[in-house]
């Protein structure tokens, strides 16, 4: 499915850019290094949960993490998880 591609491309690139490892960014929102790798790859979805934690602690909207914009514009208010 296209919108999983896109989601773990965009997850990649702002892991990468935060500097962090799969294992990092799992330990910060739940889940295993191995689920990570399988959102990035397009092989596994994720909950709104998550979809939120992920997008608060990026500081990106969701709409940008799941490929509706390309505007990556955080909207929320200030916090998250860093």
């Amino acid at each position: 499915m296209k919108v999983k591609a896109i989601f773990g491309e965009r997850l990649r690139d702002l892991r990468q850019k935060a500097g962090l490892q799969q294992n990092e960014l799992g330990e910060k929102i739940g889940l295993s290094s191995n689920g990570v790798g399988m959102m990035e790859r397009g092989h596994r979805g994720t909950t709104i949960e998550k979809l939120v934690l992920l997008a608060e602690y990026f500081h990106v909207s969701t709409d940008y993490l799941l490929g509706i914009t390309d505007d990556p514009t955080w909207r929320g208010g200030p916090g998250g998880m860093d």
